[in-house]
């Protein structure tokens, strides 16, 4: 017995002389050590510092390449460019409120005209509250609750001699949405830095005559509802090294049937929009040169859906941050 035991005793230890060393653990990067913009499409869910303000251009041009019908089956579409501009304006109110303005300004070609000169586009006004706050170590996200209100005072109807004019929606629409940050370290050490917005919009009535931006003829007169829309986000970026950054947005959105109703030269007037999906990706490259300043590059695609147009947006953005 006890022959035995001396044996299997020598056994272990020349294995444990032939194993390998061990490996010593790899660094973790800091936090302070990456840089980040941002993914192309997610809102981050950490408020601005008291005091500080963030400015945010985006400069795109939306090129449809098709349209799903009913069944998700992808048909041709004429060449357009919808060229539009977003800048995000931002200012912290207090360490946890942030709020603020996003104009939108638009030229467009469709049909082999361009749009008279660029349009100015509806205004959103948005403030977000921070709930929770990420703590290294720790498991509890950066959550935020966000308000966004559209103020329509972009062109949407009265289009009979420009159609391609109108940029605006007519509509107040009120979001409400959740944002959520976590960080997480990648095997190698390098730090991956998810996101997740879920939000809802509810749209107003709008009031539209004539020609407009829900397909109305010359002479109508009447209303139309814009159907809600729900959107969920999930976006992840790798810092590559502490300037350099890849980021991917993942979206689904639905927007509910929208309803067009009024007369037309005394005769009644009536169109209702399906409801339409979408899949969106967003796959962007980061350019960070210190921490207050970025620049980001990609392109948001739509490869599939229902009732909906097939896109390809390239984009670019500058961040800013003071």
């Amino acid at each position: 017995m006890r022959s035995t035991i001396r044996r299997a005793a020598l056994m272990a230890a020349a294995l444990f002389a032939l194993a390998p060393p061990a490996r010593a653990e790899i660094p973790r990067q800091g936090l302070d050590e990456a840089w980040w913009t941002g993914p192309l499409l997610a809102s981050g869910a950490s408020t601005l510092p008291k005091g500080h303000i963030l400015f945010e251009p985006y400069l795109y041009d939306a090129k449809p390449y098709g349209t799903f019908d009913a069944k998700g089956k992808r048909r041709s579409a004429p060449d357009a460019d919808n060229i539009g501009s977003s800048a995000y304006m931002l200012y912290g109110v207090t360490d946890t409120l942030t709020a603020g303005f996003i104009p939108h300004l638009g030229y467009r070609r469709a049909g082999g005209r361009w749009s008279q000169g660029i349009g100015i586009g509806d205004l959103t006004a948005q403030a977000q509250y921070r709930l929770t706050q990420y703590k290294p170590g720790g498991r509890v996200p950066t959550i935020s609750v966000m308000l966004q209100e559209n103020l329509p005072i972009g062109r949407h109807d009265r289009l009979d001699d420009r159609p391609n004019d109108g940029f605006g929606s007519g509509a107040y629409a009120t979001t409400l949405g959740v944002n959520s940050q976590h960080y997480f370290w990648a095997p190698n050490g390098r730090i991956l830095r998810g996101r997740l917005n879920v939000a809802y919009t509810r749209s107003d009535t709008a009031r539209v005559r004539d020609a407009s931006v829900y397909g109305t003829p010359s002479g109508f007169a009447g209303k139309a509802q814009p159907g809600d829309s729900f959107l969920v986000n999930l976006a992840v970026e790798y810092s590559v090294t502490r300037n350099w950054v890849a980021a991917i947005d993942l979206a689904w959105q639905r927007d509910a049937s929208t309803k067009v109703t009024g007369t037309v030269g005394g005769s009644a007037f009536e169109r209702r929009y399906p409801v339409s999906k979408a899949l969106i990706l967003a796959p962007a490259v980061e350019y960070n040169f210190n921490p207050r300043v970025g620049v980001i590059v990609g392109a948001r695609i739509v490869p599939a859906g229902r009732n909906t147009t097939a896109s390809v947006t390239p984009a670019i953005a500058v961040n800013y941050v003071r």
